[in-house]
């Protein structure tokens, strides 16, 4: 009997062999996609953490006996999806949300003027932060139980002084345990870096509803607005690694002096 001698293809299948566990991908999909996967499974497991460096590319590419071309192109995916940070002549690192670039991704509001700096850091007030059980629409969100614990935060963002933004949030109560209203009013850092750093979820990918509305009388309150102005109402659900839901959030958006910006690729 004759033996053959390991191919590529064996290499893959060697890759499929722990991606069972991770993602339901198909048998037929690119090496380099079989090798993302594994590398997505080491963010989620936490063994490679928010700004350290992950292995370089040759020991990547011996760990998974496959090429550093494949690695390489792993790797880019990554990179483009915000989850890798290259930088030039130190090596690989994972990207966190306490970085200037990408602390405010998932804010899309921009002043009249174009210039995200002009205004400064938005001032936070944290409204409420409570325990509660899962509506029928949140539990959904979060592919939870309906009644299953949740926390629930309600604060306004403000831009020079003006509120501009009131938000209100519902988390699963199990991630976040220990996440209270001083703990939040605290953090000087963006909310999501403080997810990151202290309970270990990283939101990697957001999908969001917009659409407009008038606001009821709380809502006048607390944005200090009459009535008859319009909001943009704009519905997030955030994931983590491997689209697990980790945060339902409503915002309402006033659109006077801001517009909201998108880039569609």
């Amino acid at each position: 009997m004759t033996t053959t001698p390991q191919t590529s293809s064996d290499s893959a299948a060697l890759a499929s062999v722990d991606l069972a566990s991770v993602s339901p991908a198909p048998a037929f999909s690119p090496l380099y996609q079989q090798i993302k996967v594994l590398m997505l499974k080491s963010l989620q497991s936490g063994e490679w953490k928010p700004s350290a460096a992950i292995p370089s590319e040759i020991e990547l590419a011996a760990r998974f006996r496959v090429s550093q071309g494949t690695v390489r192109k792993a790797i880019d995916e990554l990179a483009a999806e915000n989850l890798l940070v290259r930088r030039q002549g130190k090596g690989t690192f994972v990207a966190t949300h306490a970085e200037q670039h990408v602390q405010y991704r998932f804010l899309r509001l921009f002043p009249d003027s174009g210039d995200a700096n002009s205004e400064g850091p938005a001032q936070r007030q944290i409204i409420d932060c409570k325990r509660s059980r899962a509506s029928g629409e949140v539990a959904r969100a979060l592919r939870i139980h309906q009644g299953d614990a949740v926390l629930q935060v309600r604060r306004v963002l403000s831009f020079a002084k003006v509120p501009t933004i009131l938000e209100d949030m519902w988390l699963p109560g199990v991630p976040f345990k220990g996440l209270t209203a001083e703990r939040l009013r605290d953090y000087d850092g963006p909310m999501y870096a403080l997810f990151e750093t202290e309970f270990g979820v990283r939101m990697v990918r957001a999908e969001e509803k917009i659409r407009a509305i008038l606001p009821d009388a709380e809502q006048c309150d607390l944005l200090k607005i009459s009535v008859q102005t319009p909001l943009l109402s704009v519905e997030r659900t955030a994931y983590t690694y491997n689209d697990i839901p980790m945060e339902m959030r409503r915002g309402l958006y006033l659109t006077d002096t801001h517009y909201y910006r998108n880039e569609l690729n």
